[in-house]
């Protein structure tokens, strides 16, 4: 990471601390229904915002799974959440830049619950220096684009058919960073920013949204995603980002509200009865706000849809096959993601 990025960095989190920091103190716990008899899966809920999100909705009645790349971490932090919980919490063992993982969590959860009512994208990664996963994947892709979508293919027939129901994706207000070449999504041409392509990754979270939310329209399935705010969690301090970038994120983290003010976004999404029938909306904490431009761009959207499809050997009219019943769409392995 440059002198120049480290700058950019810090003035952007300057900017996004006096904007609105303020702003999500502001707006207050948010209060959640009854929500017993409610299935919620959640992804990365082991710390964070998403281990916050999950303690919120297991308190409120919700039948709660966790996912986490380490089992015996997803198993402790499950039975500490259990004993605050009105519903029961589990955790299942997921990395999401692994399409065999992403398959075999999906299977998992189908064999233990028969619906799905909230299904909660939470877990995100920036990788300090280009990785690739071992199908071929750029890491940072893989776990905030590819697996999710993944995970959703498989998962969707069942939330279909608890519908109404609800998929809520994190994004981030860097997506107005991020910029998509279809040709070239694994950014193999140029040098690797790490923040670069994380803020694209979270672009194409939002074309997701948006994609998804068209393609599901009238299904009784809502698709919406939000930025949750500048954050004091774990994100970027577990080995993936160093150097400069770590030490940036590290010094930056203590000025940052705690996980359970970014979990009030996400709540809302997931629960608000005024957002009943809203979909493929981006959300800046509990305001509806306008994304970038190029997360406008329905053409865009299109390709990215169809690309994405590709790599991961999914139909390409996944959607409607899986809303036709609960059985996974995709069978295939994936492709080697070049």
């Amino acid at each position: 990471m440059t002198t120049a990025a480290a700058v950019v960095t810090m003035s952007a989190a300057a900017a996004g601390l006096s904007a609105g920091v303020l702003r999500w103190r502001r707006g207050g716990p948010v209060a959640l229904p009854d929500l017993t008899r409610r299935t919620a899966l959640i992804t990365g809920g082991t710390t964070g915002i998403g281990r916050a999100t999950a303690t919120a909705l297991a308190r409120a009645g919700a039948t709660v799974v966790l996912t986490s790349r380490d089992a015996e971490r997803g198993a402790a932090v499950a039975d500490e959440l259990g004993e605050v919980a009105r519903g029961g919490v589990s955790a299942l063992v997921l990395d999401l830049a692994d399409p065999a993982s992403v398959r075999a969590a999906a299977a998992s959860f189908r064999a233990d619950h028969d619906r799905l009512d909230l299904l909660i994208h939470n877990a995100g990664r920036m990788v300090g220096q280009r990785t690739t996963t071992p199908d071929g994947f750029e890491a940072t892709l893989a776990t905030n684009h590819l697996g999710p979508t993944l995970l959703t293919a498989e998962l969707l027939g069942l939330v279909a058919a608890s519908a109404p129901a609800r998929i809520v994706v994190l994004a981030s207000l860097a997506h107005r960073e991020g910029r998509l070449d279809l040709d070239d999504l694994q950014n193999t041409r140029g040098p690797y920013r790490a923040l670069q392509v994380y803020a694209s990754a979270k672009l194409a979270n939002v074309l997701f949204t948006r994609e998804l939310a068209r393609r599901l329209e009238g299904s009784g399935v809502t698709v919406n995603c939000c930025h949750p705010g500048t954050i004091r969690s774990g994100f970027g301090q577990d080995g993936d980002s160093r150097g400069l970038l770590r030490t940036l994120l590290t010094i930056a983290r203590p000025v940052f509200p705690g996980p359970e003010v970014g979990a009030r976004a996400p709540l809302y999404l997931a629960t608000a009865s005024e957002l009943e029938g809203i979909t493929g909306a981006y959300l800046d904490g509990r305001r509806v706000a306008r994304p970038s431009r190029a997360a406008q761009d329905d053409a865009l959207a299109r390709g990215l849809w169809e690309r994405t499809a590709q790599l991961l050997d999914l139909p390409r009219d996944w959607p409607e096959a899986a809303v036709l019943g609960t059985d996974p769409v995709s069978t295939a392995p994936p492709s080697d993601g070049r």
